[in-house]
């Protein structure tokens, strides 16, 4: 028996704290009662890491570490222009990666997901083309629906007959490359004649626009975690200082300044121009926020860590598992579909050389580098673009220095078996001091 089955109510439900809110599994959440000076919230976070609940902090130093390796070997490594194509790049594995994110917080596995982000991008090349001519909007809409009624289909396979995740969307994969392979002909190459869609990759905004941008995004981060930290105290409710709290806003605006003023930077050449944030960003962080507010916010994301955690224990207490599990594989495909209109994006075509295999595998590496665990329970959307950050920048890293495909695959590996094990010891920590 776990430690959750003990604490269940005489009922036999799950305790309050179980189904409440999923606070304690974001990557930034915070010891239940914090005190107000800087030194005792140091001793509070260092207590913490002690304790295995580091949060993002290894991965925000592996990037560090990984920026400051590069860049010792090749000085181009952390200009303007290729921090910013290095982000670009990444963006496709930070998309998928965060659908990936809600089956992995089940204690799953979808390794469909990669192909069903080629489905995504192959069904708005189709419909953007003179024949059938749809608009953009409606091709994106189209995509999404396809991909969302995927991961429906695998989901349900799972929850009602039970199946093995691994078995359903192992054959996902295999299927669904087939599906692709079909729509686009074999060997074909499908480009997109339409500039809006091309722009979700390739487009940047004005310098302008990406100042106007930011501040809108850090007043409403403002205000919201402002609200939500003050409702918290007037309840009665665990909550961060006031000092954490504005800390965290001086830290949100602090980074979105340094995006903006990156991605301003010019970065093309002398006859070609080019400046700005790219759209691709705004599309990241609006999945980013969107899905960190379900996850966070709603019964929902309550009863997807609380399945994670125990899924006895959350039957029990009488959340449908079925349900639950089935819209997650539904949502999870959803966002692949993103990640795939963003890939045909910037290639400006869709072709069959698409490879999803290998981007599925780099989408799980991207999670679980991140700090989302394999074994449920414990992640946050957060993890899947930092984890991309650190992917897209070893393959970006060493091919500045032409190393082979072979070596890229090797390091990737490393860091992966590194963040895997740094998961297994955090979770024998917390079992421990159980």
């Amino acid at each position: 028996m776990t430690d959750r089955e003990d604490r269940r109510t005489p009922d036999g439900s799950e305790p309050t704290r179980l189904l409440a809110g999923a606070d304690d599994a974001s990557p930034l959440a915070e010891a239940p009662h914090q005190t107000g000076t800087l030194g005792e919230l140091l001793t509070g976070w260092w207590t913490q890491i002690r304790a295995g609940q580091s949060g993002v902090l290894p991965v925000v130093v592996g990037v560090v570490l990984i920026g400051l390796i590069f860049q010792t070997q090749n000085a181009h490594f952390l200009s303007a222009g290729n921090l910013v194509n290095l982000l670009v790049q990444g963006s496709v594995f930070m998309l998928i990666g965060m659908g990936e994110v809600f089956i992995l917080l089940l204690g799953e596995i979808d390794l469909s997901l990669g192909y069903v982000a080629g489905i995504g991008g192959v069904v708005v090349t189709e419909l953007v083309q003179a024949s059938p001519g749809w608009p953009w909007w409606a091709a994106v809409l189209a995509a999404l629906a396809a991909t969302a009624a995927i991961g429906a289909l695998q989901g349900t396979l799972v929850t009602r007959l039970r199946l093995p995740s691994f078995v359903v969307t192992l054959a996902g994969l295999l299927g669904w490359q087939g599906v692709m392979i079909r729509l686009l002909g074999v060997g074909g190459t499908i480009p997109i004649p339409n500039e809006t869609v091309n722009n979700f990759a390739n487009g940047t905004l004005s310098r302008a626009g990406g100042w106007i941008v930011s501040a809108v995004v850090v007043v409403l981060f403002g205000v919201t975690t402002l609200l939500r930290d003050e409702q918290r105290r007037r309840s009665g409710l665990a909550a961060p200082s006031r000092l954490l709290t504005g800390l965290k806003i001086v830290g949100v605006a602090a980074a979105g300044a340094g995006l903006v003023m990156l991605s301003n930077v010019d970065r093309g050449v002398a006859r070609f121009p080019l400046h700005g944030m790219p759209w691709v960003f705004l599309i990241v962080f609006g999945v980013l926020a969107l899905w960190s507010l379900v996850l966070g916010r709603t019964r929902f994301g309550r009863y997807i860590y609380a399945i994670g955690g125990n899924a006895e224990a959350a039957r029990r207490a009488g959340i449908s598992l079925a349900w639950i599990r089935t819209l997650a594989f539904t949502l999870a495909a959803m966002t692949a579909g993103i990640g795939g209109i963003v890939y045909a994006s910037r290639l400006r075509s869709m072709s069959t050389s698409f490879d999803g295999g290998t981007i599925v595998l780099y989408v799980v590496a991207t999670a679980v580098i991140g700090g989302t665990s394999l074994f449920g329970g414990r992640g946050h959307p957060l993890h899947a673009v930092l984890g991309g950050v650190v992917i897209a920048a070893i393959v970006n890293g060493m091919a500045l220095l032409g190393l082979s495909a072979a070596i890229q695959l090797i390091a990737t590996a490393l860091v992966l078996l590194a963040s895997i094990t740094v998961d297994v010891v955090v979770r024998r920590r917390g079992d421990t001091a159980h």
